[in-house]
């Protein structure tokens, strides 16, 4: 939101963002409505901000800024979302993210409906994100990737390596495939170093259990330093075994010049191509992942070329380009 928040202004449009923060506000245009509650979804965890004091902070905010559209992510969730559904007057534009299984589709999606119809414009950011929630919600939905802020992460300080380092960065819990990284680093020579960026409920497991000297834990890191980390790095891997509408965190290692080595799931290939820029291996196969690594690893050449495949896509995905087909959007919905 903040990066499409971004590139509109840059368009000329005066934008606020509306969102729970858990700190200072991140951005000049953004406006917290609140803390956020950690709330499991999709096999991961969401912050979301059900409380009634968000939700008339939220109304208060859409009464006194008497916006001309109003752009929800997740426009059916809980908290800020769902209240801005209900009750902004302006005409609504709803991207939708979720992809895979979705326990409160699946046992509200009558009601939640009723709540949709009130959207004038419907986005999916992957195509396993429109399958959920056409089959959820009904209605017609327009196909947009998320986009990248392409000179956000090409440009700025570059984390210093002393030999061949691969980058992780997410969530420790089961769909990410951290385990299956770490026991593909076994395999591979002895100089090749990993940095696990992140937390989560299977860190303190993991960590136990792997203590390879050559594993640096870095814990959550911030904005400034992941992007000079992938900068930095030889490759950037994401091992993810499900649950990935759109491999997000891929574009962003694009734009920073990362090779990138990822496993064969829909929401990759959403973002990647195999051999053009990335390598993609099967889900869940250790060797399998540790043989693409060391391919990278090992062949400047094939690394320059995932490098470059991935900038010109990194180009086609930027978020200069996507906000201006939401402009397109907003105009049109706003002269219905």
């Amino acid at each position: 939101m903040l990066g499409l928040g971004r590139a509109l202004r840059r368009l000329g449009h005066d934008v606020r963002v509306l969102a729970p923060c858990d700190g200072p506000p991140p951005d000049a245009g953004v406006t917290p409505l609140g803390r956020s509650v950690p709330t499991a979804a999709n096999g991961s965890v969401a912050p979301l901000a059900p409380d009634p004091s968000a939700q008339l902070r939220t109304i208060r905010a859409l009464r006194d800024e008497a916006f001309d559209v109003v752009h929800l992510h997740e426009p059916v969730a809980p908290g800020p979302c769902m209240t801005a559904t209900l009750f902004a007057d302006a005409p609504k534009v709803g991207t939708f993210h979720a992809a895979g299984v979705s326990a409160g589709y699946r046992t509200m999606g009558w009601a939640l409906r009723r709540v949709t119809d009130r959207l004038a414009h419907r986005v999916a950011v992957s195509p396993d994100a429109m399958a959920l929630a056409e089959g959820a919600l009904g209605g017609r939905y327009e196909l947009l990737f998320n986009g990248v802020e392409v000179e956000r992460f090409a440009e700025g300080p570059v984390q210093p390596t002393d030999g061949p380092t691969i980058f992780f960065l997410g969530r420790h819990e089961p769909r990410k495939g951290l385990e299956v990284l770490l026991e593909a680093l076994a395999e591979l020579p002895g100089d090749v170093r990993l940095w696990v960026g992140g937390d989560g409920p299977q860190h303190a497991e993991l960590r136990s259990r792997h203590t390879d000297p050559r594993i640096e834990w870095l814990g959550r890191i911030d904005d400034e330093e992941r992007g000079a980390r992938m900068r930095g790095c030889t490759v950037y891997c994401s091992p993810s075994v499900r649950g990935e509408s759109f491999g997000m965190v891929l574009l962003e290692a694009m734009a920073a010049g990362c090779a990138l080595v990822a496993t064969d799931l829909p929401g990759h290939r959403n973002v990647t191509t195999d051999g053009v820029d990335s390598l993609l291996a099967p889900v869940s196969d250790a060797h399998a992942l540790a043989k693409a690594l060391h391919r990278v690893l090992d062949d400047g050449d094939l690394r320059a070329e995932l490098v470059a495949g991935g900038h010109r896509r990194a180009q086609e995905l930027s978020m200069g380009r996507l906000a201006a087909r939401y402009v397109e959007i907003y105009e049109a919905i706003g002269a219905r």
